[in-house]
C-alpha cells in the first residue's frame, strides 16, 4: 500500500470485486510491516459476524431518498475521530443524548422527519496531512487513530498494528450494542424525553428554550393520544444508523460481504460509509470500493472540487441516479461556500443527477491560534450553515441534512457561542486527540438556530 497521497487519474472500467481497489492508487493508508499478521487479522475480521444488517442499511437508503425529495432531514454527528479509552457507558449514552435533543429541536421545528446517524462505531481512522512527526530530531510515523497505531510517541506505538483492526470491530460492537439496547429499551421515548437531559445543562442559558420546546411537544402528543383514546406505542423508539469515513479499505472491504435474497455487495461494518476528501481522486482506490457497495454513501466535497469533479464522481457511484444512494457533505468554509456552492449544485441540476446536499460547517472552518491550538470559531460555523441553506434554496434545491463534528461532553475546543468560549479557555478541557468538537452546549444552540432558520421564522440577534 501507498502512504502517499494518491494520484488523480481517471477510472478505469472492469469487473468490480470486493478487492478489486487494490489494483488502484491507495492514499492515506498505512504501511504495515508485516503482511503476513496482516492477513491473518483480514481472515478473522471476514469471519466474525456483521456489525449491521442488509436491511437496515436498505431502510437508511429509502429514508435518505426522502430527504433527497425534500421529505426528511439527515442529523449526523459524532467525534472528530474515536478513541477505544472512549467506549465506555457514559460517552456513548451522553453522545445518543445530544442527537436525540438535536433530532427532537429540528423535528419541532423543521416539520421534516429527521434521520439520526452516529458519526461513531467505527470513526476510529482520520488521515492525516504528513506521513511522519519529528519531535526533538526523532522522526516516527504520524499517529492515524486508534484503529491503525497509538498516540504515543515511541517505534512500538506509532508501528502500525494489525490487531487493533480487531480491537477497532470489538470497540464498534460493543458501541452498536449498547445504542440498540438503549433505543430499543425506550431510552428514545418522545413521551420521556427527559432521559435524555445532560446533568450539566442545567445551567445553560439554552435550558429553558428547549425545555418549552419539550413541553411543547409533550402536549402536542397527549392531545393526539387522547383524540384516538391510546397511547401512540410506535413513538417510544427511533431509527438510529452508524457512519464512519471508509478510509482503512482492508477493514471495509474485510467486512464486505453478499447477503441471502439480495443482490449486489453490502459494507457490514457501517450503514453509512463516507469518502474522505483527501481520498476522492477520480482513478483512486477509494472510489473503486465504494463504487461496488449497495450501502448509500456520501463524498466530502471540500474547496478544491470543480463541478467538471463533482459530476465525474456522481457517474462513477451513482450511475443508475438512485435516490439516496449518494450525499455530498460540503465543506466549504464560510470564506468560500458563497462563491463555490452555486456553481455544484447548478451542474448536478443540469445533468439531472440526484444528490443529497448535506452541510459540514465543521472542516472548511478550521484555525490554528497563536500558542498552537486547533479550534473553530462558532460564529463561521454558524456562517458557512446559513449561506448553505440559502444559497441551496436560491437554487431550487433544499439543504438536507447536517454533519457536525460534536460530543456530549462538556468540552471547551471550539470558540464562541452562547457559553462564551474564548481562547484562554480553550485548554481548560481540551480533549480531542484530533479535530476540535462542538461542546454540548454549542450544539443544542447550532441546532436551535437551525430550527429558527428551517422555520423561516428570523434569526435572534447576537451579542
Amino acid at each position: 500500500m501507498h502512504a502517499s497521497n494518491a494520484k488523480k487519474i481517471e477510472p478505469e472500467g472492469g469487473e468490480w470485486t470486493p478487492t478489486s481497489w487494490q489494483r488502484k492508487p491507495a492514499a492515506q493508508q498505512p504501511v504495515y510491516p508485516d503482511p503476513v499478521a496482516l492477513q491473518e487479522v483480514l481472515s478473522q475480521l471476514a469471519r466474525l459476524p456483521p456489525l449491521v444488517t442488509s436491511w437496515e442499511i436498505e431502510t437508511l437508503k429509502q429514508q435518505l431518498a426522502e430527504a433527497t425529495r425534500g421529505e426528511r432531514f439527515l442529523l449526523q454527528g459524532g467525534d472528530c475521530s474515536e478513541s477505544f479509552a472512549d467506549c465506555e457507558s457514559s460517552s456513548i449514552a451522553y453522545k445518543l443524548k445530544i442527537l436525540l435533543q438535536m433530532g427532537l429541536v429540528l423535528t419541532q421545528s423543521g416539520r421534516k422527519r429527521v434521520i439520526r446517524v452516529g458519526r461513531f462505531a467505527g470513526q476510529y481512522a482520520k488521515p492525516r496531512s504528513a506521513d511522519t512527526e519529528t519531535r526533538e530530531g526523532v522522526t516516527l510515523p504520524t499517529y492515524r487513530g486508534d484503529m491503525i497505531n497509538r498516540g504515543g510517541f515511541t517505534v512500538a506505538d506509532r508501528t502500525p498494528n494489525p490487531e487493533l483492526l480487531l480491537r477497532a470491530y470489538e470497540r464498534s460492537a460493543l458501541t452498536i450494542n449498547f445504542i440498540r439496547s438503549l433505543v430499543d429499551g425506550g431510552f428514545a421515548d418522545l413521551h420521556h424525553p427527559e432521559y435524555w437531559e445532560l446533568g450539566f445543562m442545567s445551567k445553560s442559558p439554552l435550558a429553558a428554550e428547549y425545555r418549552r420546546m419539550v413541553e411543547s411537544l409533550g402536549d402536542s402528543l397527549r392531545f393526539m393520544e387522547t383524540l384516538i383514546g391510546s397511547p401512540v406505542s410506535e413513538i417510544n423508539r427511533v431509527d438510529f444508523f452508524t457512519s464512519h469515513e471508509g478510509l482503512q479499505l482492508y477493514y471495509e472491504q474485510a467486512q464486505t460481504r453478499q447477503v441471502p435474497r439480495r443482490d449486489g455487495w453490502y459494507n457490514l461494518s457501517t450503514h453509512f460509509p463516507w469518502i474522505g476528501d483527501r481520498t476522492r481522486a477520480l482513478g483512486g482506490a477509494h472510489l473503486e470500493y465504494f463504487r461496488g457497495i449497495a450501502n448509500p454513501i456520501a463524498v466530502k466535497v471540500g474547496a478544491t472540487m470543480t463541478p467538471e469533479e463533482a459530476l465525474a464522481l456522481t457517474e462513477i457511484l451513482n450511475p443508475a441516479n438512485e435516490p439516496g444512494r449518494l450525499t455530498f457533505i460540503h465543506r466549504l468554509g464560510a470564506d468560500r461556500v458563497e462563491a463555490m456552492l452555486p456553481g455544484l449544485v447548478k451542474a448536478m441540476q443540469g445533468h439531472g443527477r440526484q444528490v443529497l446536499w448535506c452541510c459540514d460547517p465543521m472542516h472548511g472552518n478550521t484555525e490554528t491560534t497563536a500558542s498552537g491550538i486547533k479550534t473553530r470559531r462558532f460564529e463561521k460555523i454558524l456562517a458557512e450553515l446559513e449561506a448553505s441553506f440559502h444559497i441551496l434554496r436560491d437554487c431550487g434545491a433544499h439543504l438536507g441534512g447536517v454533519h457536525f463534528e460534536l460530543t456530549g461532553d462538556n468540552v471547551t475546543e471550539c470558540i464562541g457561542g452562547s457559553c462564551g468560549l474564548t481562547e484562554a479557555d480553550l485548554s481548560r478541557a481540551y480533549r480531542s486527540q484530533l479535530d476540535p468538537r462542538l461542546n454540548y452546549e454549542q450544539a443544542l444552540e447550532m441546532t436551535l438556530l437551525l430550527a429558527r432558520l428551517m422555520s423561516q421564522r428570523p434569526l435572534a440577534k447576537r451579542g
